[in-house]
């Protein structure tokens, strides 16, 4: 009984500290433990990500962010070809095993384009610089922190929308209430519909000073369907 009281008080102390807390204040603290020193704005590292999809195999992909210098670098390895796609100040280079001579039927076969390259660089810096990225213009973060229960755990949860230019979905973010790391992330494109899909996040790897989520499991926000995981295997500083 003693214990049951504890954990009602646990409880009740979170939902109070919810109430209390701003969203723009708990992003503050998840900063505080995600980039203590505020290393994202000069961030140049490399990274492996190994993703694993129940009907694509395993693919290999190897990232270079240097964020001053507004480079990216993708290189993909997946069955017996390696696609590479670099954006140096927005210049654009594809290569296909080394290779800059790719034909359009190839380029379309394999879904290698300028625009994809730029669409996978904000995608990469998006999720992996996350949560340093809802720092950025164009993001409108919900005054209201809520309490939510997921997957049997209790979180503080911060709720970010775009302005029109930048983006349309809807983003929750689930932290932890002692320690504020991100262990979850939820986006929508419509909420009404139940659509988009959650990713769950377990362990910690630290590049360059930041702590960054290791393991990212995909699922469908209907009916849980598991969709991949991304595994960050190791990072690196970038010389």
């Amino acid at each position: 009984m003693r214990y049951f009281f504890l954990f009602l008080a646990l409880q009740v102390n979170i939902l109070a500290f919810a109430q209390e807390i701003s969203g723009k204040q708990l992003l503050e603290k998840a900063l505080a433990f995600h980039d203590p020193n505020d290393n994202w704005k000069s961030f140049k590292g490399e990274m492996l990500i190994e993703m694993e999809s129940p009907n694509n195999g395993t693919r290999s992909t190897t990232i270079q962010i240097d964020l001053p210098s507004n480079y990216f670098k993708s290189t993909v390895k997946k069955d017996n070809y390696t696609i590479e796609s670099e954006l140096n100040n927005e210049e654009c280079t594809l290569k296909l095993d080394g290779s800059t001579t790719i034909s359009a039927k190839v380029k379309d076969s394999l879904k290698i384009s300028c625009d994809r390259a730029k669409m996978m660089k904000n995608y990469y810096t998006y999720l992996y610089g996350l949560p340093m990225k809802l720092k950025d213009p164009g993001t409108i973060i919900d005054p209201k922190v809520q309490k939510k229960t997921f997957k049997g755990k209790e979180y503080l949860v911060l709720k970010a929308g775009y302005e029109k230019e930048v983006g349309s979905d809807t983003w929750y973010f689930y932290f932890d209430p002692k320690t504020y790391a991100m262990e979850v992330y939820q986006f929508f494109h419509d909420e009404s519909k139940n659509d988009g899909e959650y990713i769950l996040l377990s362990e910690m790897i630290t590049v360059n000073g930041i702590k960054i989520p290791k393991v990212r499991a995909w699922y469908y926000n209907k009916e849980d369907v598991y969709l991949a995981t991304d595994k960050l295997v190791k990072g690196k500083i970038l010389d």
